[in-house]
């Protein structure tokens, strides 16, 4: 049987026990911004905040279908996609990294908890079992166009309201790379013979 220490436990300085089952209180809610010397008005960071969660509660969903569609790939492209859709999800996972990263800049909370993830995305769930490829392929682009869509409408705005730095975040980094995945994507989804025969 475990017993969880007080709050306020006191320990000999030469105790090896860890501080096991701890509880805690929130220390800052989400949606809430910190005040940070950043030159930007609290409203210019609480609504960047508010928009880059949303940009990185979707860029974990289509990380995580990313996965789960370099997983079920298949078909006679079964090698290129299963690497590509792998590539493409390592880069993303960098984007989750970056967009999370930027919120704690701008003194907010970044989503983490896939739970929560779940509540706040607006990227439709795909079905638990396998579909076919080109379903898989066009679920993807569709996801990356909504997050493009965010993506220039939030840049926009936060140019406007000063903050250059989320304006960079999301100009130079999630949605050039959204754009280049989406392209590639989108190659795969053209139906052309890999050979022109004479006389055809």
């Amino acid at each position: 049987m475990t017993t969880r220490r007080p709050a306020k436990a006191t320990r000999s300085k030469t105790d090896s026990q860890p501080w096991l089952h701890m509880n805690g209180v929130q220390i800052q809610e989400f949606g809430t911004v910190r005040m940070f010397p950043l030159g930007l008005s609290r409203d210019a960071r609480m609504y960047s905040c508010e928009r880059l969660n949303q940009i990185l509660a979707d860029t974990q969903i289509l990380h995580a279908l990313y996965k789960k569609h370099h997983w079920l790939m298949r078909g006679p492209t079964f090698y290129q996609l299963h690497l590509l859709l792998d590539k493409h999800a390592d880069e993303q996972l960098e984007l989750v990294d970056q967009i999370a990263e930027r919120v704690q800049t701008l003194g907010g909370v970044a989503v983490g908890d896939p739970r929560h993830v779940a509540e706040i995305t607006v990227i439709p769930r795909p079905p638990n079992g396998c579909e076919e490829v080109p379903a898989m392929l066009s679920r993807l682009i569709e996801a990356h166009e909504t997050i493009l869509v965010a993506c220039h409408d939030a840049a926009s705005r936060a140019q406007e309201m000063g903050d250059d730095g989320t304006n960079d975040l999301l100009v130079s980094e999630v949605i050039r790379t959204n754009e280049l995945q989406t392209w590639f994507l989108i190659e795969h989804l053209v139906d052309t013979p890999l050979v022109e025969t004479p006389g055809s």
